[in-house]
């Protein structure tokens, strides 16, 4: 894997039940560091956007184009946010990663390079190249 990306990272923050056990007074000083974390990030250019992902919405799944509801808020993977960082090293983004707030509360951050495009369309591209040499 290439360590620069020069599209950017992405955190994916899982888990939705983070505040389970606090009281209000916690869940608001955890709400604080968070939105300081974020706008820290924000304003030294190093996070373009993030927001936090509503518990309810839909899947679509399968060739019928099934809808059902989901994603369940019980499931501990549930994506509960995301932030989308202008950072050039996997490492940056790791390091942003580790100091998410939420961390010590049980959400758990995951770190995605943004690609340039789809990887399918890009091994396609690389085949087709291959054939007409």
């Amino acid at each position: 894997m290439n360590p620069d990306n020069q599209n950017g990272y992405m955190l994916i923050f899982r888990g939705t039940d983070w505040y389970k056990g606090l009281s209000p007074e916690q869940m608001q000083q955890v709400f604080d560091q968070w939105m300081n974390w974020f706008n820290g990030l924000k304003e030294d250019g190093r996070a373009i956007a993030g927001n936090p992902l509503e518990k309810e919405g839909r899947i679509v799944s399968g060739k019928n184009r099934v809808v059902s509801d989901g994603p369940f808020a019980e499931a501990k993977e549930t994506i509960g946010g995301y932030f989308l960082l202008n950072v050039k090293t996997m490492d940056e983004a790791v390091a942003i990663a580790k100091d998410c707030p939420g961390l010590p509360y049980g959400i758990r951050v995951e770190v995605r390079p943004v690609a340039p495009q789809c990887p399918i369309n890009a091994e396609l591209q690389a085949e087709t190249e291959l054939a007409t040499v």
